[in-house]
């Protein structure tokens, strides 16, 4: 059916009656929608869009995707030049699809992202204007997330990262006994909680920590807390928290609320966690906090200009852990975003609401 595998040019296919009453007699009655985009037997096929890189998926994924929507071409391709050729055409977008093009596809319809976060929407306003909707992966994360902040806390509270130091210098040597510590009896603080914020918590509980939650809506009860407030709360709860989990999307709401006063107000021996996005806390105020030894220690997945420059001051800080920003990334990251994209399909065409839908003023 014309579909392109993301190495040349896509093709446009014409559809033609005898076509039409072929296809059409082999679709399920449950499909109209499939039907109505089938009598465009006039105008070229509408595309569903993966913006991946060809072979990311298995052939076979890629094949159940054509067999569930065999009335629009399935173009697979990254390639900027190929894209803006099928730009008008495009109805169903999904993967890594440059934004600045998404926002003025005249026909798209629907976005699956491939990343929970929708941050680009405050680079790209026209997005809120458009009436497409946008769907994300949000969920999908939270195991390898509350691992990777666990796996944090442990090189802090059993001082791995010496350990490992030591090792390669060929070196026996023990860790003073004033910087280990367990994370029993603990307080953990957890700013946003959905679904990294409730796993970590899960976790958090079996380490015998108490965890406390700052939430948008603190009505909606979420176990494995011992209390949950507002926003409004966030300054009652740093004083007693030794360790702070930033868990929040980057939005108009949440950008820098981790400032100056808010470090100032955490424990000289707390650590601070970001496994969000760049742009909620204050880097230089961060940055002052650890080099004067206000804060025990800090570690950042996400930043403000990402790759971290070379020439960052946090580079250099003993009492960092720096990660490049795949606290998310697992080995089968993208067979388990295509059976998100694959089940939503299935609704698009049925008509049913879609899974993840972001709201795009809030921005997640």
């Amino acid at each position: 059916m014309g579909v392109s595998k993301g190495g040349g040019s896509a093709s446009h296919v014409h559809v033609n009656h005898s076509f039409l009453i072929t296809v059409y007699s082999s679709l399920s009655s449950d499909l109209p929608s499939q039907m109505d985009l089938l009598l465009r037997y006039d105008e070229p096929m509408p595309v569903l869009l993966l913006g991946l890189k060809p072979g990311v998926l298995p052939e076979a994924t890629v094949e159940r995707i054509r067999s569930k929507i065999p009335a629009m071409e399935v173009v697979v391709t990254r390639d900027r030049e190929e894209i803006m050729e099928l730009l008008g055409e495009i109805e169903i977008a999904a993967g890594d699809v440059p934004r600045d093009l998404l926002v003025v596809a005249p026909k798209l319809r629907w976005f699956q992202q491939w990343a929970a976060g929708a941050d680009w929407l405050q680079r790209h306003p026209g997005a809120l204007d458009r009436d497409f909707v946008i769907t994300s992966t949000v969920g999908m994360h939270a195991h390898q997330i509350s691992e990777q902040i666990f796996g944090y806390l442990l090189t802090f509270a059993r001082q791995l990262h010496r350990a490992f130091e030591a090792q390669q210098q060929g070196e026996w040597r023990r860790p003073e006994r004033e910087h280990l510590f367990e994370l029993a009896g603990k307080t953990m603080l957890l700013i946003g909680v959905g679904a990294i914020g409730r796993q970590t918590a899960r976790v958090a509980k079996v380490f015998g920590m108490r965890v406390l939650g700052i939430k948008r809506d603190p009505t909606v009860p979420v176990a494995d807390l011992d209390q949950v407030e507002g926003p409004e709360a966030l300054h009652t709860f740093l004083p007693v928290a030794d360790v702070v989990v930033i868990a929040v999307p980057r939005t108009r709401e949440t950008e820098g609320m981790i400032g100056g006063a808010e470090l100032a107000l955490m424990k000289p021996s707390s650590y601070l966690i970001n496994i969000g996005r760049g742009g909620t806390v204050d880097e230089a105020a961060l940055l002052s906090a650890l080099e004067s030894g206000r804060l025990a220690g800090a570690a950042l997945d996400v930043f403000e200009v990402e790759p971290l420059p070379e020439n960052s001051p946090f580079w250099r800080l003993e009492n960092v852990l720096i990660t490049a920003h795949y606290a998310g990334v697992i080995a089968n990251y993208d067979g388990r975003a295509a059976e998100i994209f694959l089940d939503n399909l299935e609704r698009y065409l049925a008509g049913k609401p879609l899974r993840n839908v972001v709201d795009k003023v809030l921005g997640y």
